[in-house]
């Protein structure tokens, strides 16, 4: 492959951990607490890793939020907001989180920031992809994975015309966020606390390596694409009605086709997938999504291709 072929990409010098986006969300709060009092685990020659707690009030009171989500505050119209005496806590928070590591969208922004969340569902390992054209966050994720073979690292891709998530972490040039699961809520899981703390240890190293030089040629990636989220069956008063079905419980990333049972309601009547396609659901069964009126997402399978890649800071050095 030819030199002209390779992208240049700026290196990657401020990078975040965030943990504590939703406060009862204990992985990642607990590894920001240990890095914050002992980071050498986390730091890489040539940048610099700032691990910080997003939402210290909801994490004080062991809560997903004070007021609203702090993770789909982070659009222009709540950025933008007038600070006034009852503006809901996390949206204050959210300003003040992206004047300290953004303005989002701006060249002063972070390079890179890794949010760290938990599930109830049984999703392992997750990675989250917001955009689909990012050469280097892909690349990124393909080392993750290849790291943690055998063991799967799904890759969920948010990028959707009419879902929007504003997520605390796309204050950066490069999003990722981090899921890993089953944990309950206000729980902490040593299994899945070292989960987590891989995928962030891998993430590192591959910024370490792109900062110091190494090209990181052309690479495909598996991806599951968002493409709805289906509430539970309700009445008319808006009560959920039926369960999901023990077939499709804990089954994520796992194929349902036509006919696949769905939900179950108290009654004993199974409710069906109806649908022309194979799709993937996720996120089956999350308690936090019960408020959002979501009993999964569903997703389709398709590939992502990153260009050959490099860091651009060694343009003297090779021109």
């Amino acid at each position: 492959m030819t030199s002209s072929s390779v992208v240049d990409k700026p290196p990657v010098r401020r990078v975040a951990i965030f943990g504590g986006t939703h406060g009862n969300e204990l992985s990642g709060v607990f590894l920001v607490k240990h890095w914050q009092e002992n980071g050498a685990e986390i730091q890489r020659t040539g940048m610099e890793v700032k691990p910080f707690l997003t939402n210290p009030r909801a994490v004080k009171k062991c809560t997903r939020y004070i007021d609203c989500d702090l993770n789909r505050v982070f659009d222009p119209d709540n950025l933008g907001r007038t600070v006034v005496e009852d503006i809901p806590y996390e949206v204050r928070r959210a300003q003040e989180i992206n004047h300290i590591f953004g303005p989002k969208g701006s060249d002063d922004a972070y390079d890179l920031i890794f949010d760290l969340h938990n599930t109830t569902s049984n999703m392992g390992g997750t990675l989250i992809l917001e955009n689909s054209r990012d050469d280097f966050t892909i690349q990124m994720f393909h080392y993750i994975k290849n790291a943690l073979a055998p063991e799967r690292c799904p890759v969920l891709l948010i990028e959707h015309p009419s879902l929007k998530y504003a997520t605390t972490r796309s204050v950066a040039k490069h999003p990722v966020g981090v899921e890993v699961g089953p944990q309950p809520q206000g729980v902490v899981r040593a299994d899945i606390l070292d989960k987590m703390r891989k995928i962030v240890k891998h993430g590192l190293d591959f910024v370490q390596l792109f900062n110091e030089g190494k090209e990181f040629p052309p690479c495909t990636i598996e991806v599951f694409k968002i493409m709805e989220k289906v509430d539970y069956p309700r009445n008319k008063n808006d009560e959920v009605i039926a369960i999901i079905h023990p077939k499709l419980q804990d089954q994520d990333w796992q194929p349902l086709n036509n006919g696949d049972p769905l939900f179950l309601t108290l009654g004993g009547e199974v409710i069906a997938y109806k649908g022309d396609c194979t799709v993937y659901p996720t996120f089956i069964n999350e308690a936090a999504y019960y408020e959002k009126k979501q009993a999964f997402v569903k997703t389709v399978k398709m590939k992502l291709t990153a260009k050959h890649i490099r860091s651009s800071a060694l343009d003297q050095n090779t021109s």
